[in-house]
């Protein structure tokens, strides 16, 4: 069983652009309007509207501290707090936005007893 998360954007080839170079996610499906993405298992969307929605975290799950430095290096300008750990989850992050503002978040657990999948 899965899921999929929806966004209403109003830029979707420069949203999908961002996700897909920048985060290594894959174009899953096409639809008239939207465009879902995948990303090691997480799918989430985003649907040509007349406004976007840009509430919520879009969080990116690596498997260690060095994911998350590569991918905040491939964020670049996007980047708007660097990589660091956060000793209230136990976990290594950083954050950065995409082109419409949504906060999206990099991070490794750093307690290795913890297993999401």
């Amino acid at each position: 069983m899965t899921g999929i998360v929806f966004h209403a954007t109003e830029r979707r080839d420069a949203v999908v652009e961002f996700y897909r170079d920048r985060l290594n996610a894959t174009v899953r499906i096409e639809q008239p309007d939207c465009t879902i993405l995948e990303f090691d298992g997480f799918l989430f969307g985003f649907c040509e509207r007349e406004a976007a929605d840009d509430c919520g975290i879009l969080t990116f799950v690596y498997p260690d501290r060095e994911g998350v430095d590569a991918a905040a290096d491939r964020l670049g300008d996007a980047v708007v707090k660097g990589p660091r750990e956060n000793e209230t989850y136990d976990i290594y992050q950083c954050f950065a936005e995409d082109p419409e503002g949504r906060t999206v978040e990099c991070q490794v657990f750093l307690d290795d007893g913890v297993d999401i999948k």
